[in-house]
């Protein structure tokens, strides 16, 4: 090789010696700025706190904090949170939606058809009860064939009495008709009657003109004889109760009604009872009263429901199934699957507009047939989820989604 190339050989390779140091260089020196970037940019943004995604609510100061679930907390930078987005909702994209089978309903305005379905007990119509007593002193003579739980029909013979006071009272009446003066007459009839003597027995009186001191005593109704205070040969006072008789045309279905929902009960309301001792049948009655006192015990009121007893079929003691129906009227309703309760508030997720969820208080008021009534916190036409709303809370709750208050609480 000449001296000439071989110079010129070794002028080349100190060239490519140069410029493979400057690439090495260069690309040391990019790599470290990048390196020495990212620190400076991560540094540049603002932390706002530190919390734990399990409990977004939960705010730290300071990063070596745990929290109360024992977890280290993240942070929380500035540039994450539009505070203007944030407060409006969370969004969900078409596909996710999807995944999550979200189904979205509107709030509308429609009838509420509401019953309640409670136990009761069949008991005795307190209304209809009829006293049996001696309207003057006397002796019981007889006793007929009568004891308590008997079921006697109206006119049926419970005791035969002997009655002096009343055998000295007619003795009068005869010797004052006999004078033919009918003032006196009329005036003497006027007074057996105040004792107590019916019509027939006067007019037998005066056909026979001999006195009748014993009378029999019926049952002035149709029942079963509570108590029976008559023994043959028995003294009788003035006044002095005989019998009670109860009433079976008809009876009273007492039932237990929790108090949170005795405040749609109204009187009048119509019932519908259902005994297994006839099965498939029901019976039809109306709320007669709302007794004020509730039971400390269960937390129940009692509600009193009149049912006819045809051929008395209804028993005292029965155990029966009472459905409480109610039209309910025109509200503004959404299904029930759609609201959320959480212990402290009651609340609806929105649907908006691009796909933005926020949740909403509202506040509730009857439940029935899969709805229930909004009474405050909605407006007829929105929309609200009402399937995955669960999920859609979740993440607005870790987002900081600020529900919507009710109106006056804002």
């Amino acid at each position: 090789m000449s001296p000439n190339a071989k110079k010129t050989a070794q002028l080349s390779a100190a060239v490519a010696a140069i410029a493979l140091v400057a690439g090495v260089a260069g690309y040391w020196i990019g790599q470290r700025g990048h390196r020495s970037q990212a620190p400076a940019s991560q540094a540049a943004r603002k932390i706002l706190y530190w919390y734990d995604p399990m409990v977004p609510q939960e705010r730290y100061d300071n990063p070596e904090t745990l929290s109360s679930m024992g977890m280290k907390t993240i942070p929380k930078y500035a540039d994450e949170e539009s505070s203007s987005e944030a407060s409006q909702g969370v969004t969900i994209d078409a596909t996710a939606r999807q995944n999550l089978g979200l189904r979205v309903v509107a709030a509308e305005i429609g009838t509420l058809p509401t019953s309640l379905t409670v136990t009761g007990t069949i008991d005795f119509n307190q209304r209809n009860v009829a006293l049996v007593q001696a309207r003057s002193s006397g002796f019981v003579t007889r006793v007929y064939l009568r004891a308590p739980g008997d079921v006697i029909s109206a006119g049926a013979p419970i005791v035969d009495l002997q009655l002096p006071e009343w055998g000295g009272a007619q003795t009068e009446f005869l010797a004052v008709k006999r004078l033919g003066k009918p003032d006196l007459t009329a005036a003497a009839r006027q007074r057996l009657k105040l004792m107590g003597m019916t019509d027939g027995l006067i007019a037998q009186v005066e056909r026979s003109g001999r006195t009748n001191g014993t009378i029999t005593i019926t049952s002035p109704i149709s029942g079963v004889i509570q108590s029976l205070d008559a023994r043959a040969g028995g003294t009788l006072a003035q006044g002095q109760t005989l019998a009670q008789i109860s009433g079976l045309g008809s009876v009273w279905l007492n039932a237990a009604v929790p108090e949170a929902q005795a405040g749609s009960i109204r009187n009048g309301q119509l019932a519908t009872a259902s005994l297994s001792a006839f099965p498939g049948e029901k019976f039809s009655g109306r709320v007669v009263a709302i007794l004020p006192t509730a039971q400390v015990e269960s937390r129940t009121l009692t509600v009193r429901i009149e049912l006819t007893n045809r051929n008395g079929r209804l028993r005292p003691g029965m155990f029966a199934s009472v459905e409480l129906a109610n039209g309910g009227g025109q509200a503004l309703v959404v299904p029930s699957e759609a609201v959320l309760r959480t212990g402290t508030r009651t609340l609806v997720m929105l649907a908006q507009d691009n796909g933005r969820f926020r949740p909403a208080v509202v506040r509730t008021g009857r439940e029935g047939g899969g709805k229930v009534e909004i009474l405050q916190g909605l407006r007829p036409g929105e929309k609200i989820v009402a399937s995955g709303q669960f999920l859609l809370d979740s993440e607005a709750t870790l987002a900081g989604v600020v529900a919507r208050p009710l109106e006056g609480d804002q």
